[in-house]
């Protein structure tokens, strides 16, 4: 694996080989999961220019592999976010892109539970904190 430079900006980085579903490695297209989710997350953020300042980017494998349609939320000095288990549908898409933007705009990457988009509750895994802090 190599490292490549992107936009260090309010991301939603995406697992591109998940699992389609807990028992089922690729759809009946055969596309993974990630790889759906990705093209569905980019086609919504290209659809709405609310989603703008959320880059969607994509990577092999983020070693969540006993979970399925797993990304990772980040913004440069807050804390970031690993979510699984989404349907690779338009709903999850416009979910995930919704708590990206509250992210970004929160000055810690703390978004109230009351902003939390409906299609994210349940789907937090682990909470990172941004280089050079931790949570207290």
């Amino acid at each position: 694996m190599t490292l490549t430079p992107v936009a260090t900006g309010p991301a939603i980085v995406v697992c591109s080989t998940c699992r389609a579903a807990p028992n089922q490695r690729v759809d009946t297209q055969g596309s993974t999961g990630g790889a759906r989710l990705v093209a569905v997350l980019r086609a919504v953020q290209q659809a709405d220019p609310h989603y703008a300042g959320i880059a969607v980017q994509d990577m092999p494998c983020l070693f969540a592999c006993s979970r399925h349609c797993v990304v990772y939320i980040r913004a440069p000095g807050r804390i970031g976010y690993v979510l699984g288990d989404f349907t690779p549908d338009e709903a999850a898409a416009r979910a995930i892109l919704d708590y990206a933007v509250h992210h970004a705009a929160s000055s810690e990457g703390i978004v109230d539970y009351a902003d939390w988009p409906e299609g994210v509750k349940g789907h937090f895994l682990v909470r990172t904190p941004p280089e050079g802090f931790v949570a207290s």
